[in-house]
């Protein structure tokens, strides 16, 4: 009877919302061509209360209007081509898991906007996965899923240049169109490729070259990022035919594998990267308001959708930084498009998708890729003042204006910290005091944590082993809490992060941060520095370099030179080697979290997963009620025993 009472009450919503009478195609989605459909899907396999899944993928066809002051943030938007109707066409490919019935789902969707083509599902999802999650027939695995059980319908769509032209194995990529000269001619201009390869022969070029005369370009070669670049004759490398690859000379010389190699060249025909931006706004729309598209094709979600959240790892959540503070979350209808996100671990920087020569695919860290601007003020979610353009401005900014603001539980490692000048997220971008919280966003830090769970077995190409720490059960956790946050007001748990205030937020030299002097331990203190780069007169306001690279020169780390720099720091460690003020799990592969700050979790946070925990368990009770309480969210007021019996058998171990 209650859960009769629950569906009424969301098909309701759904009525009064408007949803189920949408007709009309605000969010431009032209046509859809369903290439690939299966159902049921995952072998048949049903869920309780639930039923089957379908999957349905193929390719969707939009357009933009560059008139329309939602698409105005696009960079060269207004010179791509244009159709008889005067707008701006391009494509992708999609893929959708729903229950076969909808009525017995939730009524909610999760999108993932795929890392370079693939979908990360699997981690929130519990080990449901890969790039065609349809295809997956175990049993216990699919009755062991997070999102499936609950009835979450499922969409994934291709708005990366990186992910390149394949629709193969259910790759998720996008066709862009290409920016010209008002006359029709080719826009040429500077652009950079930084080149680190293991032994290859040649390298693809993101852009084509406007010229194949090698006197017009400079490739570069150094062992370490603070060597200084030597030049290699224009006789010690060529293009290929079209100008879409370089390769050394003589044929058939490797590049030396992990050195760093630097292409400057003068290049031709930049997509218009920014348009996926608004491909995922409007495929989104169109799934949650629309019945059809323009060629009369029924929208397979048509009047289901109440809600919808994102998830993501790394790439894509620095591309929804930028889709919230571009305005992308007001459709073409000015409605909302997602309800709230889910971000992993990809902090406060962006994604270098919308200026001329941007290449999505680029990601920094310590030692690669620092002059693809991605790091750019606004860094945080609360209104700040840029201490070197005097600008004022969020992230929140232009949703705030428009009321479509999404929720969001921003979660990252301590690699964003070292890697991604974090801090900027959480103080002034003069690096003299704390921000508040959003009331639209929860920050939370994994203490210690590497970009991802390590092999604890394996060193890598660092001198330590790397870290086993593993954040999916929390991921899952702040997923149920933002789902309660969005549908219900429960406020989710506090922000958990390091702080100027309290000292747990310092320098990353060794003395600022108390680590420990141990032989046979090199400690660097490396830690990548976010400047104001210089791409020419300007950039910011056009978005068109003119200098691509910006000027630079070793030391990459806080050299003044370089360009104004925005101070940055680091979590500082306790004691016991983990950093402070965090969730972190003292033993990688017991995810149930304690409570006290530096042993776990903060008060009053939630049961995060119990899976595979039966040695931790008495009794088959207690693992059935810690499990139902991971899945509902419940405080951990009222799993008391099963925590103080879990902080006991963590003692023995």
């Amino acid at each position: 009877m209650k859960r009769s009472i629950v569906r009424l009450s969301v098909v309701t919503l759904l009525t009064t919302c408007g949803i189920c009478s949408a007709t009309t195609a605000n969010a431009y989605v032209k046509k859809i061509e369903i290439t690939a459909k299966q159902s049921p899907a995952f072998g048949g396999y049903s869920w309780p209360g639930v039923g089957q899944y379908e999957r349905i993928a193929g390719k969707a066809f939009g357009e933009l209007d560059p008139k329309d002051p939602r698409n105005q943030a696009i960079v060269d938007l207004q010179l791509a081509p244009r159709n008889a109707n005067g707008k701006v066409e391009y494509s992708f490919d999609f893929y959708i898991l729903k229950p076969i019935n909808l009525s017995k789902g939730n009524h909610k969707m999760v999108y993932e906007p795929p890392n370079r083509g693939r979908k990360t599902i699997a981690a929130l999802n519990r080990g449901v996965g890969g790039n065609d999650p349809a295809s997956v027939t175990d049993a216990s695995a699919l009755g062991d899923s997070f999102l499936l059980p609950q009835g979450y319908s499922l969409s994934f769509s291709g708005w990366d240049a990186s992910a390149g032209d394949s629709s193969a194995n259910f790759n998720t990529a996008i066709r862009l169109p290409i920016a010209h000269n008002p006359d029709g001619s080719s826009i040429t201009g500077p652009s950079y490729e930084y080149i680190v390869v293991n032994g290859d022969t040649s390298y693809d070029l993101t852009y084509p070259a406007a010229t194949l005369d090698r006197s017009k370009a400079t490739l570069t070669h150094r062992v370490h990022l603070n060597d200084k670049p030597e030049v290699i004759p224009s006789s010690g490398w060529q293009y290929n035919a079209d100008g879409t690859s370089i390769s050394l000379l003589p044929g058939g010389t490797k590049f030396v594998p992990n050195d760093i190699y630097e292409f400057s060249y003068t290049a031709k025909d930049p997509t218009v990267n920014g348009v996926g931006l608004a491909a995922v706004r409007d495929w989104n729309a169109w799934l949650r308001y629309e019945a059809k598209d323009s060629a009369g094709n029924p929208n397979p979600l048509a009047g289901d959708i109440a809600r919808i959240y994102t998830e993501c790892s790394s790439q894509p959540c620095r591309f929804l930084n930028d889709f919230r503070y571009l305005g992308f979350n007001e459709a073409e209808n000015g409605k909302p498009v997602f309800d709230g996100m889910v971000q992993w671990i990809g902090a406060g920087d962006g994604i270098s998708i919308n200026y001329r020569w941007s290449q999505p695919g680029r990601t920094e860290r310590n030692r690669q890729d620092h002059l693809y601007l991605e790091g750019v003020f606004p860094f945080a979610n609360v209104t700040t003042k840029d201490p070197i353009t005097g600008k004022t401005d969020s992230r929140y900014s232009r949703c705030m204006k428009t009321k479509t603001c999404p929720y969001a539980m921003e979660i990252f490692s301590a690699n964003e910290y070292w890697v991604k000048a974090a801090s900027l997220m959480t103080t002034d971008p003069a690096g003299k005091k704390d921000l508040p919280d959003s009331p639209f966003t929860r920050i939370y830090f994994m203490s210690s944590m590497q970009h991802g769970t390590g092999n604890p077995a394996s060193k890598g190409n660092c001198q330590q082993f790397q870290n086993p720490l593993d954040q999916q059960g929390v991921q899952r956790a702040l997923f149920v809490a933002l789902d309660k946050w969005v549908t219900m007001g429960t406020q989710p748990p506090p922000s958990q992060y390091p702080k100027l205030s309290d000292g747990t937020l310092v320098k990353p030299d060794q003395n600022s941060t108390g680590f420990p002097h141990i032989p046979g331990v090199t400690y660097t203190g490396f830690k990548s520095t976010r400047y104001l780069l210089n791409y020419g007169s300007n950039f910011y306001k056009t978005w068109i370099p003119t200098l691509n690279p910006p000027m630079f020169a070793p030391p990459y780390q806080d050299n003044p030179a370089n360009g104004p720099i925005y101070p940055s720091f680091v979590p500082k460690p306790m004691q016991m080697g983990m950093t402070s003020r965090a969730f972190f799990c003292p033993r990688y592969k017991y995810l149930l979290q304690l409570t006290r700050v530096g042993r776990c979790a903060p008060p009053r946070t939630m049961v995060m997963d119990v899976k595979g925990q039966d040695n931790i368990f008495r009794s088959r009770k207690q693992k059935s009620t810690a499990s139902r309480a991971a899945i509902r969210g419940c405080p951990l007021k009222s799993v008391t025993g099963i925590l103080k019996r879990t902080r006991r058998a963590l003692k023995k171990r």
